[in-house]
């Protein structure tokens, strides 16, 4: 996966709150067996920590501003995306963002973006306060997703995915699949308190895996607002099947097995790893999002 090396980065659309704490309140999911617990309720690419009871009474939704904010100072061009992984997270974010403008505006629609917000440890959002155990997640309230990048790396050690910057660009276009959900009027149908391998819950996940599969087939083709060429020059086979790899790891199936030493389809939420396969592939052979309706 590369990037334009000249390309003007938006810093803009990525909120540095790393090594920032939250103000008044405090998280009430920490590491250990409530950390597990997330983890195989709502970890990786859940909406909220609202939905799954994390949040914190009293908790400010505001998340306060980070003394370093290194993205600003640091991730200027494509360049610094082919070589610091924050800085590649603010590239993806800002191709997945100029892709569904364009999208959007195909179809006679308005996309309104959306930040992502790199945190560490623990987090205030519109959601209430949530850790880093939650994984990555969106929240509808304030049309953020918020990312501890150190997620990355359970990906790789506590997931058993290979890893690599694709698989790390497929977490946030997932992320970005359910902004686009709420833009729409879908992401409101996981929330009628069902699991299941058949349920809303499922078939939103499965959606935004599509989604992401959708912005990976125009990736290298969509141009950036900065300089009129593709943000992203390069998506190698080896980058795809890093992300399928990805979406597999995450599967409920895959961390049902790891976790509690059996597979419960009754308690699914985000699809088996054979499913997330299946529907961001099918984004990503198509690139039409009218071919992800897991409702149908």
């Amino acid at each position: 996966m590369q990037f334009d090396d000249d390309a003007d980065l938006d810093t803009s659309e990525v909120q540095d709150v790393r090594g920032s704490r939250i103000p008044g309140g405090r998280a009430t999911v920490g590491g250990g067996i409530a950390g597990v617990i997330a983890l195989i309720l709502g970890l990786l690419f859940g909406v909220g920590p609202d939905q799954l009871g994390l949040s914190s009474d009293g908790a400010d939704p505001a998340a306060t501003s980070s003394s370093a904010g290194q993205v600003r100072e640091s991730c200027l061009k494509g360049q610094d995306a082919n070589s610091r992984e924050d800085c590649r997270t603010v590239a993806v974010v800002n191709s997945v963002q100029d892709f569904w403008r364009l999208e959007f505006r195909r179809r006679d629609a308005t996309y309104t973006g959306a930040r992502t917000v790199l945190f560490s440890r623990q987090v205030g959002t519109a959601c209430g306060a949530a850790t880093s155990a939650v994984g990555p997640f969106y929240c509808p309230g304030d049309r953020k997703v918020y990312l501890d990048l150190g997620f990355f790396d359970d990906l790789r050690t506590k997931f058993g995915s290979s890893g690599g910057p694709f698989a790390q660009a497929y977490v946030v276009a997932h992320e970005y699949g359910h902004h686009v959900q709420n833009l729409t009027g879908t992401l409101g149908r996981s929330q009628d308190g069902r699991q299941g391998e058949n349920s809303n819950a499922v078939r939103v996940e499965l959606q935004a895996d599509c989604y992401a599969g959708v912005w990976a087939h125009h990736a290298t083709t969509t141009p950036d607002e900065s300089t009129g060429r593709p943000l992203i020059t390069e998506l190698t086979r080896a980058d795809i099947r890093d992300g399928l790899d990805a979406a597999a790891a995450v599967g409920d199936d895959r961390i049902q097995e790891r976790y509690q030493g059996r597979v419960t389809p009754e308690s699914w939420t985000h699809g088996s790893a054979a499913q997330r396969q299946q529907w961001f592939t099918t984004g990503f052979g198509t690139g039409d999002m009218e071919r992800c309706d897991t409702f149908a």
